[in-house]
């Protein structure tokens, strides 16, 4: 059996009538959210300075956004149907512009961490598949980020990682595999360059 007769017998047959009215149906509305549209077009009438009505906002259109966290801008995001039940953020983060969450599956982001301008979380790639069309099915693994840590700008989080709690990824690394906690990540793609240390107790007032 030649190439071409394989590439045909794993050809799904082409939809037809009723079928094919839903399929493209499915296709052209697949990932829009008239709630997310909704809260974006809202969003749009915040003044630029609305960090904390901007997270309050979210918060009440449905995602989880604990008190005191701050989003400097909208973020970009697409998912499927379970989207704002996939975006967890801590308390007292800070957010900052042009962040993307793809919320195929469930982004975690535990308390106090900061998120620089344009850094990317991804959930979502693709099987590799035949010659004739590399990017097969969609794979879907969740992505956490630690308590405390620190994501650089522009830098990108690819499906299934950890960042532990208290790390740093450097702008524009490139993210695949899970971040040790304590420690600092650089590169594409990002290996550890520097174990950090815990800041020293604060002393008490009148100790020696």
């Amino acid at each position: 059996m030649d190439d071409r007769e394989t590439v045909r017998d794993r050809t799904e047959p082409k939809p037809t009538g009723w079928t094919r009215v839903k399929t493209l149906l499915h296709e052209e509305t697949f990932g829009i959210h008239p709630r997310l549209i909704a809260l974006n077009a809202i969003d749009s009438f915040l003044p630029r300075n609305s960090a904390r009505a901007r997270a309050r906002l979210f918060a009440l259109a449905g995602f989880q956004i604990g008190a005191g966290t701050l989003l400097a801008g909208p973020p970009k995001i697409n998912g499927g149907s379970a989207l704002f039940s996939n975006l967890v953020i801590g308390e007292e983060c800070a957010i900052a512009v042009d962040c993307v969450f793809d919320l195929e599956e469930r982004i975690t982001i535990g308390d106090r961490v900061t998120l620089g301008p344009g850094v990317m979380i991804l959930t979502s790639t693709h099987e590799l598949d035949i010659r004739e069309h590399r990017a097969g099915p969609v794979q879907r693994s969740p992505v956490s980020i630690g308590s405390g840590a620190w994501l650089g700008a522009r830098c990108t989080i690819l499906p299934g990682v950890t960042v532990g709690a208290g790390s740093i990824v450097n702008p524009g690394a490139l993210v695949n595999k899970d971040v040790a906690p304590n420690t600092r990540v650089n590169g594409i793609p990002a290996i550890q360059i520097e174990v950090l240390q815990g800041a020293d107790p604060p002393t008490a007032a009148g100790s020696s």
